[in-house]
């Protein structure tokens, strides 16, 4: 139902298995983490953005691709001298790709604490439903 794709986690992948290195050493730390469950009749999909002011997210969906995008922007302003910096910055992108039984049109995006919360409902299509089923004059509903 949900798909993702990081190109660079697979070559990182990749070369691990073929360099025979452990996984510390080739990996890079993914700026945007994720998690992803379903709860009911929606797709929950939790984004890790923490230094992330709201108004440098955007999330947009094309074609049943989803894809969010973050800025984040260094605190230290003026004329300092860097001491330590491990927190990545810049723009960063994930791209899902969305399954037919999902439903892209009425998506609810929240933002609190660093975390992204999309909420991605169930199309109405994918959902079970019943069937009516006459038989002789009797009605039955059976599933379908």
């Amino acid at each position: 139902m949900l798909m993702r794709t990081d190109p660079f986690r697979d070559l990182d992948r990749i070369a691990q298995q073929l360099l025979g290195t452990t996984a510390g050493t080739w990996s890079r730390p993914n700026p945007m983490p994720l998690d992803a469950w379903r709860e009911g009749e929606e797709f929950v999909v939790c984004f890790d953005l923490p230094g992330v002011s709201l108004d440098a997210i955007d999330v947009d969906v094309e074609r049943n691709v989803l894809t969010v995008r973050a800025e984040r922007r260094p605190t230290a302003t003026g004329e300092v001298k860097m001491e330590v910096s491990e927190r990545a910055l810049g723009a960063f992108s994930r791209q899902l790709f969305l399954g037919d039984t999902l439903d892209p049109d009425n998506i609810k995006a929240d933002y609190d604490a660093g975390v992204l919360t999309l909420r991605i409902p169930v199309a109405a299509s994918a959902k079970p439903r019943k069937v009516e089923v006459t038989a002789s004059g009797e009605k039955k509903a059976i599933s379908a």
